[in-house]
């Protein structure tokens, strides 16, 4: 099988949002310290131009999380790859993903950050596929929301290919005769 890519949203898009969420982000967190949460690996390359675009102190910390595999629909098995390098108690946290699309591993996640007593939670995720949404998630700050197709770029990836793509394109795939 072969794909093709084709153009959803383009790299000047992007970057307008990012631009965007990252002022009201500064509004809503004025006075405050920051503690960014990157869901690896693709919530890295919105994570990095998020916080460039973000005006009160910020720190960081990553996670890697498992619930797809090499397929094109999440397995529904979630697995933590790599914990957090430090406590977040008390800490005003925000979650950056690259997508919320079932909502089982963000539901996941959030229960379990939530259990280590943060000061505040909140989700920013880069784009939003609700209906593909099988359990119900918050998102405090949605970059866009897009239609139920696969999507690579700007750090999603298909097998592992095009998470280098400077804009989000969707995924289609050719049956090789």
């Amino acid at each position: 099988m072969s794909e093709r890519i084709s153009v959803l949203l383009s790299e000047e898009e992007v970057d307008k949002r990012i631009k965007e969420i990252g002022e009201q982000i500064s509004k809503d967190y004025e006075g405050k310290n920051i503690h960014l949460i990157c869901v690896l690996k693709g919530g890295v390359f919105f994570m990095c131009e998020l916080a460039k675009r973000i005006e009160v102190p910020v720190s960081m910390d990553f996670m890697a999380i498992s619930s797809y595999g090499a397929d094109t629909k999440s397995s529904g098995v979630i697995k933590i790859v790599k914990d957090l390098d430090e406590s977040i108690t008390g800490k005003d946290v925000l979650v950056v993903e690259d997508i919320v699309d079932s909502g089982r591993t963000l539901s996941y996640l959030l229960m379990m950050l939530k259990e280590r007593k943060p000061n505040s939670l909140k989700l920013c995720t880069l784009l939003d596929k609700p209906d593909r949404r099988v359990i119900d998630v918050n998102v405090d700050y949605t970059g866009f929301e897009i239609p139920d197709e696969f999507v690579v770029g700007y750090g999603l990836d298909y097998a592992q290919k095009y998470r280098n793509l400077p804009y989000i394109g969707i995924v289609h795939l050719n049956e090789e005769a």
